[in-house]
């Protein structure tokens, strides 16, 4: 039994500028509805892992539908909304018209997320029952099919991959941040 932690392609959606609080609700609102860019890279074992996985699952974020689609256009994908990312709380601070980039809001926002606040949006611990529903999730689909590959998100595929090891799977510590990067975890017995 084997589990795959993909992450989805580089999203469509570029916006180099500065933004203020505001407009980085849009900006985030943008990214998730904008599909990925065909990149002409993906790295071969990612490619090999969503051809060979019995099951391909997604999140129901259009970067990582397209993603699966592009990776293995003959396969049905599942796509579940258990599987999306973590959000940011981006009520819950007061920016005055500061304008910072997209990356920076980004982390500045996970900051305060761990940090408690998570106004308007899923909190630290909710998204750590989730992951653990979603990792449990994955493992009844390997159950049935052997492989399965979830074609999903940075963040949260970080937080599956965490609860995947607590009930035994072993693999790489942590998926890394990179478009289209894999990591497969495997039961041992």
């Amino acid at each position: 039994m084997e589990i795959s932690l993909i992450r989805h392609g580089k999203s469509q959606f570029i916006h180099n500028g500065k933004v203020n609080l505001k407009e980085f609700e849009q900006w985030i609102r943008n990214y998730d509805l904008h599909g990925i860019s065909e990149e002409p890279f993906c790295p071969a074992e990612t490619f090999q892992k969503v051809t060979a996985a019995d099951i391909i699952i997604t999140s129901d974020l259009k970067r990582s539908v397209e993603s699966a689609k592009l990776l293995n256009p003959q396969k049905a994908v599942i796509a579940d909304p258990l599987f999306r990312e973590t959000e940011l709380p981006i009520g819950a601070i007061r920016a005055f018209n500061i304008r910072l980039s997209p990356g920076f809001w980004a982390v500045l926002l996970r900051l305060l997320w761990f940090g408690g606040y998570s106004t308007k949006c899923e909190s630290l611990s909710e998204a750590k029952l989730r992951a653990k529903k979603a990792a449990q999730r994955l493992i009844d689909y390997s159950g049935e099919s052997k492989t399965v590959a979830l074609i999903g998100h940075g963040f949260f595929n970080m937080m599956i991959a965490k609860e995947l090891q607590k009930k035994g799977w072993r693999g790489e510590r942590k998926p890394g941040a990179k478009h289209w990067n894999c990591v497969s975890y495997s039961l041992q017995k």
